[in-house]
């Protein structure tokens, strides 16, 4: 099977997604294709007569070439498949016929010896049958909770082991300060271990569009590295609280996403385990909530392994391209 090239995988969804606009099939595509070069170049009318005929009948005939050798080792490839199946059928129909053909003679001594090997396992197998019996609900509580861990195990994404869980608010509990947010912005907290009470003037706290720097003066920074995302710097504010910290609210550009940080230097949280307050849709305009309700949804498909509302529309489509022109060989076809 020929192997594709960069170039060819590089403009397969852009061709992909050209020809899912043609509900005429491929007679339509060539005919954009040829006029596209008659308007935009001289291929018909730059050579000597005949040049563009044979242009054409060339990358015509050079791609069938590939498209029926491919075609040739595909079946080729599907009979050894076969074979080897049915080698594997019958070697495993040898191995139980040999299986079943074994007879074992043993005599009467050794035959009363394995029937009271028997009995004494059955006994002991009773024995403790009757003991997980009287221990039945902690060893069951055992299993469960052995069998819940697994499973969380399991299902925990490669991409997000290392992860911490979100705190209760979905941000995170650090040394040095925590967070929470919502989609629309994250509320700092940072405490100040010092021995005097806090003032304005003692405060750093420099808030910008991607960098974000806190802390006291004539102290080492507390944060100082580039925000996770975008801050809308003229909705976000800053309060002391008891004299002895500070409230930092800040107000996220891009209202869609959940940080996974709060700086690029902090560690990230899991965001596949936020978990909305689903009571709080209700204040949102129309459109809006229907932005939350779809990424909502397409977080819950991500989460299952199943494809997004978006890639779900482009599947749509390309079936239903697919369905009107069953003339046409996808199956090499790459989509991004």
């Amino acid at each position: 099977m020929a192997q594709l090239t960069k170039q060819e995988e590089d403009w397969d969804g852009l061709l992909m997604h050209i020809a899912t606009q043609h509900q005429g099939g491929v007679h339509q595509l060539l005919d954009t294709f040829f006029a596209f070069l008659r308007r935009k170049t001289d291929f018909f009318v730059g050579g000597e007569p005949g040049d563009a005929e044979k242009a054409v009948i060339t990358a015509m005939e050079r791609q069938q070439k590939i498209a029926l050798s491919n075609k040739t080792k595909k079946e080729e490839k599907k009979v050894k498949e076969l074979k080897r199946k049915e080698e594997e059928e019958k070697k495993k129909q040898r191995q139980k016929e040999i299986e079943e053909s074994k007879i074992v003679e043993v005599t009467e001594e050794e035959a009363r010896q394995i029937q009271e090997s028997a009995k004494k396992k059955e006994k002991e197998n009773s024995v403790n049958v009757n003991s997980k019996m009287e221990n039945g609900d902690s060893a069951e509580k055992e299993v469960k909770e052995e069998t819940k861990k697994d499973n969380e195990e399991e299902e925990e994404d490669e991409a997000d082991k290392g992860k911490l869980r979100p705190n209760a608010g979905n941000g995170a509990d650090l040394p040095n300060y925590s967070w929470t947010q919502s989609l629309q912005e994250l509320e700092l907290k940072v405490p100040f271990n010092v021995n005097f009470p806090v003032r304005s003037k003692d405060v750093v706290c420099e808030i910008e569009r991607k960098h974000l720097k806190v802390g006291l003066k004539g102290h080492p920074p507390i944060i100082d590295g580039e925000s996770y995302a975008e801050i809308k710097v003229d909705e976000s504010y800053w309060t002391i609280t008891d004299r002895k910290a500070l409230l930092v609210n800040i107000e996220k550009v891009d209202k869609m996403s959940w940080w996974s940080r709060l700086v690029t230097s902090d560690p990230e949280i899991n965001t596949r385990k936020v978990n909305p307050e689903n009571s709080k849709l209700s204040d949102l305009d129309g459109e809006t909530r229907g932005m939350v309700e779809k990424m909502m949804f397409d977080q819950r498909q991500k989460e299952m392994g199943l494809p997004t509302s978006e890639e779900q529309k482009k599947q749509d489509m390309l079936k239903k391209f697919m369905a009107q022109h069953p003339e046409m060989d996808f199956s090499k076809a790459k989509f991004s």
